[in-house]
């Protein structure tokens, strides 16, 4: 059931079929010179409505910034701190619980580690303010480190590269411009640094090259099985 295409009615009755809700999560972010700012954003959605084909659930509108630490410096990111982010996540997840909702997929298309570390955090304060509330919260790149072995070719693939490419490819291919050099950027071990372009110019962690649309095709399809299965058993472990 996705949230913005049905009425008041259609969501009451909803709540008789399921408790659970997908919130998905992304960014207005660099994607290498090919893929649009919307990358994270995109994937994250369309997966949660494939993932909404295969089990009944609510999907919620994508949250579409994040917090974008080693692309700030690039063009046509914007990005939100960490306090705004929690924010977001606690008023929304409230709003949910409050219309009847009980299990929370929060799944983000944006990896980030700070990113990703505050979603985590502000579903465990949540779990302690709403009783009776379940939550998962994974990335984009969890998903694809549990895809079938030889799926995806490019060890280490992350961030425009080899999956992101082939999924835009296959959901948006007017918005793939040509493709970028494969990269692997190498930040200091533990040293934070100001000019972070500079370990990372073209602004990919992979290899677009391996891309095709049948490729993104076949990622996405097995990641909405993966994420129904996840919800089969977040709802399996409250029954028990």
């Amino acid at each position: 059931m996705i949230v913005t295409e049905i009425t008041m009615k259609a969501f009451e009755d909803g709540l008789h079929r399921t408790k659970s809700v997908i919130l998905p999560f992304g960014s207005v972010e660099e994607h290498g010179l090919h893929l649009p700012l919307g990358t994270d954003t995109f994937h994250a959605y369309e997966l949660a409505k494939s993932t909404a084909s295969l089990r009944p659930v609510f999907v919620m509108p994508p949250v579409w910034y994040g917090l974008c630490r080693s692309t700030s410096q690039h063009p046509g990111t914007v990005g939100i701190t960490s306090q705004s982010l929690r924010v977001v996540v606690m008023d929304i997840c409230k709003s949910l619980y409050r219309q009847g909702l009980r299990n929370f997929v929060l799944i983000s298309g944006h990896a980030g580690g700070t990113h990703m570390a505050t979603i985590l955090d502000s579903a465990d304060t949540l779990m302690e303010e709403l009783p009776d509330a379940s939550f998962a919260v994974l990335s984009i790149l969890d998903l694809i480190s549990a895809l079938p072995e030889g799926m995806v070719e490019t060890k280490g693939d992350s961030h425009a590269g080899e999956v992101e490419t082939s999924l835009v490819m296959y959901l948006k291919p007017d918005l793939v411009s040509g493709t970028s050099p494969r990269e692997f950027p190498e930040f200091p071990r533990y040293i934070l640094v100001r000019n972070k372009r500079r370990y990372w110019p073209g602004g990919v962690w992979g290899d677009p090259s391996k891309s095709s649309s049948e490729k993104g095709k076949l990622i996405l399809e097995k990641e909405a099985e993966l994420l129904a299965e996840l919800i089969d058993k977040m709802e399996s472990l409250k029954e028990e």
